[in-house]
């Protein structure tokens, strides 16, 4: 096992990736189209993500709605959704008994090899979160990928 500083450094970087993780399942650029008209002034730009959907007009104006219903929607949508709140409640245990193992932490002292068997436990939570999310994301770029190259999609709709 690393000294507490080593330790303490990846802590924070699991932390900083399990918060990224939490702001990219809620932001709505998952998947970023426009619509361009004959008139610039009837451009739109379309931004669907897991939890909305938001259109912004040309002229600032951003208007979002949440998806309706649960089973209305895409079965690569819903898989993502499940995968990354999976993905938050992993990394949130994760940092719980990480904190628990880590040696600067006053925790469990009097048994060393169990406390050093703690912080390895919360690194394998924080890879299978990581995991759930780089699953999540991949999945759902391979579909937006092979619906923009989709001849049936319009040019002007990509």
């Amino acid at each position: 096992m690393g000294g507490a500083g080593l330790e303490l450094g990846g802590y924070f970087l699991a932390l900083g990736g399990w918060v990224g993780a939490i702001c990219a399942a809620a932001l709505p650029q998952w998947k970023q189209s426009s619509y361009a008209g004959d008139a610039i002034i009837t451009a739109v730009g379309l931004y669907e993500g897991l939890w909305m959907s938001c259109a912004s007009q040309s002229t600032g104006q951003v208007q979002c709605k949440l998806h309706d219903s649960l089973l209305s929607l895409d079965v690569h949508l819903q898989t993502s959704r499940a995968l990354m709140v999976v993905s938050i409640l992993l990394g949130f245990v994760g940092v719980v008994v990480s904190v628990i193992g880590m040696k600067c932490t006053k925790v469990g002292d009097e048994n060393p090899v169990a406390k050093g068997w703690i912080a390895v436990l919360g690194g394998v939570f924080f890879l299978l979160a990581g995991m759930c999310t780089m699953t999540a994301i991949s999945w759902y770029a391979a579909r937006v990928t092979y619906e923009f190259f989709n001849p049936s999609t319009p040019v002007n709709a990509r």
